[in-house]
């Protein structure tokens, strides 16, 4: 039998997250938004919260042990006050955590102890390509075999904080096995790395990110993600499936919220908009939406935790992945609808939800659960 009652500490570590979204993410966002940029003593006071070292064991400097369950409870009240901060403080762990799944023991004792310092340690990924059919298993950055070292060469979108990044994992397909593996990049030292301008984005526009070109480089063999086998790129594609899913919900569940306030206050002929029966259906229909995508993702987390067959975790993950991308989407649009022409206007938030909300198809490897 399944049962997603938080323990008492999830209960805790909820309040504290929520308290942050509720008081510093969300008062600003707007702002930020129109600045396209978010004040770095915002995601330090987010760091406070401990949701990456609480995540790495103490024998690699940490306090506590992974749970995507618990993850997922916290990501979603982080995308719930402002998705763009949230994603810039979740960057480190998008380096951090592949590694604790699938890294060897040097490149945990090197890496894991780096994160949980008292500031976020600069480091990023790579994985999505500027491409209209991206496919994360057949991917045009290539990684090539010569001698004890490997050769990447590709184009890289998307990147968060590359500009500020020392270290940089880099996905790439093996020219002769296929295989998509990880690659770790100390930026500063690895001559052909360049980072190009920071791209324009429809949404999450307090979220610097940038495109990355990699010509030519040569990183140590040392430097693959999991040794010489590799790790399971699959497995980090499902927890990214599982993380953006939680996060879709929060930003669904912050439009439901406003447009649900504004209908109950707005009034038409002397009765609020709730009451009319058009609005009421559609808001109550958002709500089964957001219900049932935040279940997928929660059963797709606990899989993760019981240790389900990669099997059946891959389903859940993917499950929850789709069911969320076209949930958020139908629910800040219909936030939208719901304030009529009052939705068109920048100062409710209902657009910017939706403009956020578009974004998760393409998202893949910026959030990991």
């Amino acid at each position: 039998m399944l049962s997603f009652t938080p323990s008492d500490e999830q209960q805790m570590l909820i309040k504290a997250v929520r308290r942050y979204a509720e008081n510093d993410l969300q008062p600003g966002a707007h702002e930020r938004d129109e600045l396209s940029s978010t004040p770095h003593e915002l995601i330090l006071k987010g760091w406070e919260l401990g949701l990456l070292p609480a995540s790495i064991p103490e024998a690699w400097g940490g306090f506590g042990d992974y749970s995507a369950l618990t993850n997922v409870l916290a990501l979603e009240e982080l995308a719930s006050g402002d998705l763009s901060a949230a994603m810039k403080l979740l960057v480190p762990s998008l380096f951090a955590y592949p590694i604790l799944w699938g890294g060897t023991d040097e490149q945990k004792a090197r890496f894991l102890p780096l994160f949980c310092e008292e500031k976020p340690y600069p480091a990023t990924v790579a994985l999505t390509e500027p491409s209209v059919f991206f496919d994360p298993f057949n991917m045009t950055t290539t990684a090539t075999r010569e001698d004890d070292c490997y050769i990447l060469s590709g184009t890289k979108a998307y990147v968060p904080l590359a500009d500020g990044a020392d270290w940089i994992i880099v996905y790439a397909r093996d020219v002769e096995s296929g295989q998509i593996d990880g690659y770790l990049v100390e930026t500063r030292a690895a001559e052909g790395f360049e980072i190009a301008s920071r791209e324009k984005l429809m949404g999450v526009r307090a979220l610097d990110c940038h495109r990355i070109n990699l010509n030519n480089v040569r990183v140590d063999g040392g430097c693959k993600l999991g040794g010489a086998e590799g790790a399971s790129f699959q497995q980090i594609l499902d927890h990214s499936h599982v993380g953006l899913a939680a996060m879709a919900v929060g930003v669904a569940r912050a439009s439901h919220e406003y447009a649900l306030a504004y209908a109950k206050e707005r009034k038409q002929f002397g009765k609020p908009i709730a009451t009319k029966q058009a609005i009421a259906f559609l808001l109550a229909e958002c709500r089964v939406e957001i219900d049932g995508a935040r279940l997928l993702a929660w059963e797709a987390a606990w899989q993760i935790d019981q240790g389900n067959s990669p099997e059946a975790v891959t389903h859940a993950a993917y499950l929850a992945r789709q069911y969320a991308d076209d949930m958020v989407l139908f629910v800040t649009d219909n936030g939208v609808q719901a304030l009529g022409g009052h939705g068109f206007i920048r100062e409710h938030p209902v657009e910017r939800y939706l403009r956020n909300g578009r974004g998760f198809p393409v998202f893949t490897g910026m959030a990991l659960a």
